[in-house]
């Protein structure tokens, strides 16, 4: 079939009508006959021998209509940078004014690559030529593949604008600016700039990010005259400090500008019209003269001029005090009742004091009553940060927070849930930001800001690598995401910088490949900067396991994934699938090779794990616990036994590692998988002990085998042990362990029950706190009475006070001795603490029944002794059927034992 397609394709090439003499009868229904062809193609697998048909006939005549498109077309598909065939045949239709082919071959090349610049502007411009509304759809098509374009951008706005569609209209304005600030086009820069300042006066950081960016991308003055146009509107409206912060804005561009000098002197006049020292301070400051640097001369005036009556003030030793009175350059302070009233001069009050704003914290705290200030808080979490934030440059962080409120407002467990309540506002509530030289500090803004801006500071702020992965993937996924954004330009940017140049494949240089990657591929229209292939990038990777464990992903990233999905594109996928797998540990894989025929290589790799289980410890106890019961699995052919073997050998590994010190917190969780799988393992509800299921499915020379192999792990919690102890005798009463297994461990101290150790707690500490206390004041309460060799009260109050110490001194000790039993341990293989043995008494020719215990829980009328005495002692380790005769004190016993169980506690 692609032969005969191939053909019929030469054949088309050959005749007259398909070229450039015949194109006057060339119609639509024309191009629809090449287009079923470039289906035929497709579907039998020939593009690639169409297009060198094509490119050979192009080679000899460039009038072949047929081999333009087809060549075109296939190139287009297959990603080709190349297209130059269909733009050639665009020109053809145009000179020739086959206006409906040129539509209909842009709308063909549209479908295929949605955001191909060429075809989208020729539509554009036949639809405006035909008075067609669709060209406002393909302008905000350009707009989002053209990064470049910002007179399309600017005409869209003014279209939104003529609508009453405000917001719209400053999103292309915005972008029209920023195009034309990178365009370094001045006059458009200043037309748009005036159109957004009386459109969006209030927002300050958009005009001050654009003004960074003209600065750098024209120059300074341009920026300065800008920036003029922002100041009056809020001079206009009488907010000095932020006038105040444009205007030096402005002077640091040129500090000789007399405009801007004299305007912010007219502007302090504003703000501190009430100040009884106004005229003085600007004449000692030098503010309105050319001569002093202006800058020192605002840092000489702001430091006089916090200094008035009625202000707050702050010294390091004396606290929040407020200013009386200022006479001539006298201050009088009142610090409050502590340190009182004092009188500083103004040049040490310059050096010595810090000025404080009325809504700062320390002065609420100064000057509220504790009451109020907790209900303020506690009612008020958005205006307790916005003080508190404020309160210190507007750049704070938890830790100060935190040292502002605790305990002199809040108590610490009060803190915890305010602080709760606060962190979710401080992440949602769009006036709050972070600062973007520290993720770790928050400031306020005086408007609400979008949530691409906080990403931006935050991306800015962050310092960690794959937090910052984590931060523009947000970014990308907003619903408003625009990658012409100047904010998304400086992340991509930084991303790009590890792409470009590197010496060696480091987990940030693959990640960003990967990064890249998706992102170019959710906008064609930006240019990825990558250079070579994941293949290229792969093949230099010195330890590929090693690369995947060290791609953090968070819940919004999935960098394994598409490392996983890079490396799928190979042509060894499969072994690299195989290599890959200990440390992926994902079945998914498996199942793609099972299901691409690679079964073979699968089996192979999972008897390796089970073989060289030392290096693949944590695969081995994968496939065990997930894929043991897949038919592949089975056809491994690692026995049950095998398995489990292997499950016991990486414990004992694992545990000899950690004696030695290596890899302390892995070997860790590894035993607790592989234990928890072999001996409480959870299925349905139920738990259930693996390793006991197998060993009593088998003979007793098994048994005794595998046994043997899990009592050799020392370490190994002996809460296993007993249980595997006490599943074999319930089947096997008769089973014989080795010695080792038949004596219970001496304890390091004397055992004792959880209960009882409270009792004997409580006893102590109520002696400790209650009585020995009670005892001392009747001691001092009869040694006021005179004569202490004669005062009665007194002797018996010491004796008791002597004996109740000594009584407390030997509980402690008691204490110190105790270690608790573990009711879980109890083995009824033999007679042991935590026992109820069952014992015929052969002299008296009756049943006795005794629970071992300790010396603190024995009660001889209920038939408990303790394991330390003379009859308990006796009796431990005797088995069930054990005969055993002894004397204590002269008495003689004659015991047969009959059953032993564990005691109830």
């Amino acid at each position: 079939m692609a032969e005969e397609l191939e053909n019929s394709v030469r054949e088309m090439l050959k005749k007259e009508s398909w070229t450039r003499a015949g194109i006057n009868d060339f119609t639509k229904n024309n191009l629809m006959e090449l287009a079923e062809t470039l289906e035929k193609a497709r579907a039998e697998n020939c593009e690639k021998q169409i297009k060198e048909i094509c490119d050979e006939q192009l080679a000899h005549s460039k009038d072949s209509i047929v081999a333009l498109y087809l060549s075109g077309m296939i190139a287009l598909r297959s990603g080709d940078v190349d297209t130059s065939s269909l733009v050639t045949l665009i020109e053809i239709f145009e000179k020739n004014l086959k206006d409906s082919l040129v539509e209909y071959l842009c709308d063909s090349i549209l479908e295929e690559d949605s955001q191909n610049k060429f075809a989208l502007r020729k539509l554009a411009e036949f639809y405006k030529n035909s008075n067609n509304d669709k060209v406002w759809e393909l302008y905000e098509r350009i707009v989002k593949a053209d990064f470049e374009e910002a007179d399309i951008a600017k005409i869209l706005a003014e279209r939104y604008e003529s609508q009453e569609n405000k917001e719209t209209a400053i999103s292309y304005y915005k972008k029209a600016l920023l195009r034309y600030v990178t365009a370094k086009n001045s006059n458009a820069v200043k037309e748009v700039w005036s159109k957004l300042v009386k459109l969006i006066p209030e927002d300050l950081d958009f005009f001050l990010r654009v003004e960074r960016k003209v600065t750098k991308s024209i120059n300074g003055y341009k920026a300065a005259s800008l920036m003029q146009e922002v100041y009056q509107y809020y001079k206009d409206i009488a907010k000095w400090d932020t006038a105040i912060s444009i205007l030096k804005i402005i002077l640091e561009h040129d500090p000789k500008d007399t405009w801007a000098r004299k305007e912010i002197t007219e502007c302090y006049s504003a703000k501190y019209a009430d100040h009884t020292h106004l005229e003085d301070y600007i004449r000692l400051s030098n503010l309105n003269q050319a001569y002093r640097d202006v800058f020192e001369a605002i840092n000489d005036f702001e430091k006089h001029i916090a200094f008035d009556a009625k202000n707050f003030i702050f010294h390091r030793t004396w606290g929040v005090g407020k200013i009386m009175k200022v006479e001539g350059d006298m201050l009088t302070i009142n610090f409050g009742k502590k340190t009182g009233v004092r009188q500083m001069n103004l040049e040490m009050a310059v050096k010595a004091l810090q000025p404080l704003d009325r809504g700062h914290i320390w002065v609420l705290k100064a000057t509220k009553k504790k009451e109020e200030l907790v209900k303020l808080v506690k009612n008020d979490i958005e205006g307790t940060l916005k003080t508190i934030i404020r309160s210190f440059n507007n750049n704070c962080d938890d830790k100060r927070i935190k040292a502002e409120l605790v305990p002199s407002i809040l108590t610490q467990g009060e803190w915890t849930s305010w602080h709760t309540k606060a962190v979710k506002i401080l992440e949602s509530n769009p006036v709050f930001d972070v600062n973007p030289n520290d993720i770790n500090f928050y400031t306020v803004r005086d408007h609400e800001i979008s949530k691409a801006e906080r990403l931006a500071n935050e991306f800015k702020a962050e310092k960690n690598f794959f937090a910052k992965v984590d931060i523009i993937t947000r970014y990308i996924n907003l619903d408003d995401f625009d990658p012409t954004e100047e904010q998304f330009a400086d992340m991509f940017s930084y991303f790009a910088g590890y792409v470009k140049a590197f010496s060696n494949i480091t987990e940030q240089v693959t990640a960003s490949f990967l990064i890249i990657q998706d992102i170019t591929k959710k906008v064609p229209a930006i240019e990825s900067p990558i250079k070579f292939s994941f293949a290229d990038l792969y093949s230099e990777i010195s330890s590929r396991r090693g690369m995947y464990a060290k791609l953090k992903d968070s819940k919004n990233t999935n960098l394994r994934q598409q490392f996983l999905s890079n490396v799928r594109q190979l042509e060894d996928w499969d072994k690299q699938y195989t290599h890959l797998f200990p440390v992926v540990l994902k079945k998914s894989l498996l199942d793609e090779m099972i299901n691409a025929g690679k079964k073979d290589r699968v089996i192979h790799m999972v008897q390796n794990c089970f073989n060289e289980y030392r290096n693949y410890r944590d695969a081995a106890i994968y496939l065990y616990d997930q894929c043991r019961d897949t038919e592949w699995f089975k056809e491994a052919a690692v026995s049950e036994e095998k398995q489990l073997v292997t499950m016991v050998n990486i414990i004992s590994l694992c545990y000899r590692e950690i004696n030695n010190h290596v890899n302390t917190v892995d070997n860790k969780k590894t035993i607790k998988n592989a234990t928890t799988l072999l001996f409480a393992d959870k299925v349905n509800g139920d738990v259930e002990n693996r390793m006991l299921e197998f060993m009593l499915s088998k003979d007793r020379d098994t048994i005794t085998r595998m046994y043997t192999m899990i009592n050799d792990v020392r370490d190994l919690d002996s809460t296993f042990k007993s249980q595997l102890r006490n599943g074999i005798l319930a089947a096997y009463p008769d089973f014989k362990f080795q010695e080792t297994e038949t004596k219970q461990e001496a304890p390091k101290g004397t055992l004792v029950t959880a209960k009882m150790l409270e009792i004997k707690r409580a006893l102590a500490e109520d002696i400790e706190k209650v009585q020995l206390p009670k005892i001392a004041k009747e001691v001092g309460d009869a040694k006021e009475k005179g004569d202490l060799k004669e005062n009665a009260e007194y002797i018996s109050a010491r004796e008791a006070q002597s004996r109740m110490n000594s009584k407390l001194a030997k509980l402690k000790e008691e204490l110190a001795r105790a270690t608790v039993f573990d009711p879980t341990t109890v083995t009824t293989s033999f007679v042991s603490f935590g026992t109820t043995v069952t014992l015929f008494n052969n002299i008296e020719g009756k049943e006795e029944v005794l629970t071992i215990l300790g010396p603190w829980e024995s009660n001889s009328e209920e038939g408990i002794i303790s394991y330390l005495s003379p009859l308990g002692d006796s009796l431990l380790n005797l088995k069930a059927g054990d005969e055993k005769t002894f004397t204590i004190n002269d008495h003689h016993y004659d015991y047969t034992v009959k059953a032993i169980a564990a005691a109830k506690f």
